[in-house]
């Protein structure tokens, strides 16, 4: 009886100007107990040395003019490079936090009809605290094997190339392709697993009007997405109040009130004007995932932490 082969596994990272973060996913990835068949970088014009710290570490890479760019678009052409039968995407600043990462990811499509797998997401000493809480709402400490309903983040995730192959990402949207093609995949009749133990590591840095134009944009995808989907100056506001209460409760628990009493507010406020910009509409709010994009997560202190589910990577100041 002929032996099976394992699955080839090809990474696909979207990056602009990311030398500052790349060097420490690609590190990760060296440092995993199953190893990539390959490394797919999509470049959308970097002026710094992403590229250059890339192709150094034997990436292939894959050019998309300014011009052309979606992030679906960019996802897709990245997808139909590789030769992988399991897409693995990484967002450039990101990096894995244990040397299991892939294959916990990996081992997801074990399981029947599983065409979709997310890992989960945390930060570090740079993400603002009110992120951290989003985090905390989005991407829970405990494995779900089909979870249902159509969330995913491409930020740290893996796909079935024959399930991208039957319906590619959707390059007309201004963000939430990977929401739109979980949607399409469920309706479809697959499955969709989250992998709380496969975590990186999701550096963000940015300004609050970035923020604000992130949000903007999801929004404008989702209610495309999503038929129905609207939000009100007034929802936007009662949400950015809640969370901000929310956000101080659990800062004075942790001892961080002091540090955190402005971004708190500026945070939310940027992150629900934005929603709100983006959806520009009276009344109804579709609401079983908005329930997981916007309302305030529980205590932090609710959780119990599983075990390690790997051995940590030890990350030098530089990489």
């Amino acid at each position: 009886m002929a032996e099976i082969s394992p699955p080839r596994v090809s990474a696909v990272i979207r990056a602009h100007n990311e030398g500052e973060h790349i060097g420490r996913l690609l590190k990760g990835f060296e440092q995993q107990t199953v190893k990539l068949d390959e490394i797919i970088l999509v470049d959308s014009g970097s002026t710094d040395d992403t590229v250059a710290i890339a192709e150094a570490a034997g990436c292939t890479i894959v050019n998309i003019a300014k011009s052309e760019f979606s992030f679906g678009r960019a996802l897709n052409r990245g997808c139909a490079a590789a030769n992988g039968d399991i897409l693995l995407f990484a967002s450039a600043h990101v990096y894995p936090v244990y040397n299991t990462h892939v294959e916990h990811i990996v081992s997801a499509f074990d399981r029947d009809n599983v065409a979709i797998a997310y890992g989960r997401q945390i930060g570090d000493e740079r993400t603002k605290f009110s992120e951290s809480r989003v985090m905390l709402k989005w991407f829970p400490n405990q494995n779900i094997w089909d979870q249902g309903h159509p969330f995913s983040n491409n930020a740290n995730a893996a796909v079935l190339k024959s399930v991208w192959q039957e319906s590619p990402y959707d390059e007309t949207l201004t963000g939430l392709e990977d929401l739109d093609f979980a949607k399409k995949a469920l309706d479809r009749g697959y499955k969709i697993a989250y992998v709380a133990d496969a975590p990186v590591v999701h550096v963000h840095e940015e300004t609050w009007s970035t923020i604000r134009n992130r949000y903007r944009r999801e929004a404008m995808a989702y209610a495309r997405i999503v038929e129905g989907s609207q939000m009100s100056l007034a929802n936007a506001l009662e949400l950015a109040l809640s969370n901000i209460a929310g956000d101080y409760r659990e800062a004075v628990k942790a001892n961080r009130l002091r540090s955190n009493v402005l971004s708190i507010p500026q945070f939310r406020f940027a992150q629900f004007i934005g929603a709100w910009q983006g959806f520009r509409a009276p009344n109804h709010v579709s609401e079983r995932l908005l329930q997981r994009f916007y309302y305030p997560p529980e205590s932090q202190q609710s959780y119990d932490l599983p075990p390690a589910p790997g051995r940590k990577i030890m990350y030098s100041e530089d990489a």
